[in-house]
């Protein structure tokens, strides 16, 4: 009894240390200017001042649409893009297929920035700067998605595919009836990973837009910090609240799906 209740408490006061920095930034967003430099954690009281100062700063409306369509969009264009590939890489024999999959998880070695330049110059080519195609089309064919699901699919027992071969099911049928929907959790990990990761995206963004019709949150974040010398952090961190919430929420909502669909194919 002794060490469950001093196991609760390490993980109340870790969580506590981890979520600290997003109570205060939410604390913040409630002060004025006096307040944030007298260090006070309370505000004198909780006004939405500064969340009405972000909106009448910035078209934040209009770059949380802009970030929800281009996160969607590389949700979408991930999961069909890594399902494939990782159902070609397991159900579909092919000469040289265990080093052409190396080759491609190689590429994970890779930093983004020595390809940044290269992708750029094929959106310039393609006409697609300011465009929601040219922010989301290059970040379809992930490698960390395609070895995620294809460990999930070695655990599906070949048997199925034999029984779907006699059942006359062809190659997409099978992977469109028996695998995805066999394979939901590791689906859902995939794609709110990609959510994510394209939703907190500032530096591609901002190297292909030039105006606010398709800017992202992110970059929104950075105008109110430079807008004016001296920042209005309550102002900031009201927006930050704003933009962290549907990140949130994605954690808490899908946080045991997150869990077990990156431990999944790690053990058959």
């Amino acid at each position: 009894m002794l060490k469950k209740v001093w196991i609760y408490f390490l993980l109340i006061v870790t969580s506590f240390l981890v979520f600290f920095p997003v109570l205060y930034a939410f604390m913040i967003s409630f002060m004025s200017g006096p307040e944030i430099l007298q260090g006070r954690f309370f505000p004198e009281a909780f006004k939405f001042d500064n969340y009405a100062k972000v909106f009448d700063r910035l078209p934040l409306l209009k770059y949380l649409v802009n970030s929800f369509i281009v996160s969607l969009s590389v949700m979408a264009g991930q999961l069909a893009v890594c399902s494939l590939a990782a159902y070609a890489f397991v159900f579909i024999p092919f000469k040289g297929r265990d080093f052409v999959f190396f080759l491609f998880i190689s590429t994970m070695m890779i930093p983004w920035e020595a390809t940044m330049i290269p992708n750029f110059f094929t959106i310039q080519k393609l006409d697609w700067l300011n465009t929601y195609q040219g922010m989301s089309l290059p970040f379809f064919a992930l490698a960390f998605g395609t070895f995620l699901l294809r460990q999930h699919f070695k655990t599906i027992p070949k048997e199925l595919q034999e029984a779907s071969q006699i059942a006359g099911l062809g190659r997409f049928a099978f992977f469109w009836k028996v695998i995805l929907p066999i394979s939901k959790t590791s689906l859902v990990t995939l794609g709110a990973y990609g959510f994510l990761t394209t939703w907190n995206m500032y530096l591609w963004p901002l190297l292909i837009t030039t105006n606010s019709s398709v800017r992202t949150v992110q970059i929104g974040l950075k105008q109110l910090q430079s807008q004016e010398m001296s920042t209005d952090w309550g102002v900031v961190m009201a927006g930050v609240i704003v933009v962290i919430i549907p990140t949130l929420l994605l954690l808490f909502i899908g946080q045991k799906q997150l869990q077990k669909g990156l431990s999944q194919g790690a053990l058959k």
